[in-house]
């Protein structure tokens, strides 16, 4: 896999992405809040997904992309890790889900902490959007990118909303 990073809203951002593989076809594999160790600075002409991942990622923060489109495989990951993964890969852009009800909709209303755990080890976040996974009553709890980027992130996408759906 290679590692960029590129600035954001949310402070520096590292991508990886890896060609096809055994594994499966290109894709990106890995968001990192800040400079992960083996990033370089993104100067273009890496794997396809990795350049439409930051380009996508730059519509994003410019509040021009509400929906993610390039290509991802989380690497690693247990059954009931993945199955939150993909949960969280539905939520709609600009809205919440809380941890207690992707725990009941996997099949176990106990499993809040266990969801919590999962969000956690989100390999792909901000594309897989942990960020919007939200305590009971919809209180700002955990996030691995730290709450003040929750924040931003859920601020960014309830402005985009409020300004797509406000807008004559």
């Amino acid at each position: 896999m290679r590692w960029v990073v590129i600035d954001s809203p949310i402070g520096e951002l590292s991508v990886a992405a890896g060609s096809a593989d055994v594994a499966g076809p290109a894709a990106v594999g890995g968001v990192h809040f800040g400079r992960h160790p083996a990033a370089t600075p993104y100067a273009g002409g890496g794997p396809a997904p990795l350049d439409e991942a930051v380009a996508q990622l730059r519509a994003y923060f410019a509040g021009e992309l509400t929906a993610f489109t390039v290509p991802m495989r989380a690497p690693g990951g247990s059954d009931f890790e993945r199955a939150v993964w993909d949960r969280i890969a539905r939520v709609p852009y600009g809205e919440m889900i809380t941890y207690g009800e992707i725990a009941t909709g996997l099949g176990d209303a106990g499993a809040a902490r266990a969801v919590g755990t999962a969000c956690n080890r989100n390999p792909i976040p901000v594309l897989v959007p942990c960020h919007r996974v939200v305590g009971a009553g919809g209180k700002m709890v955990g996030f691995g990118g730290g709450l003040p980027r929750k924040r931003v992130l859920l601020e960014l996408e309830a402005r985009v909303t409020l300004q797509r759906d406000w807008s004559p």
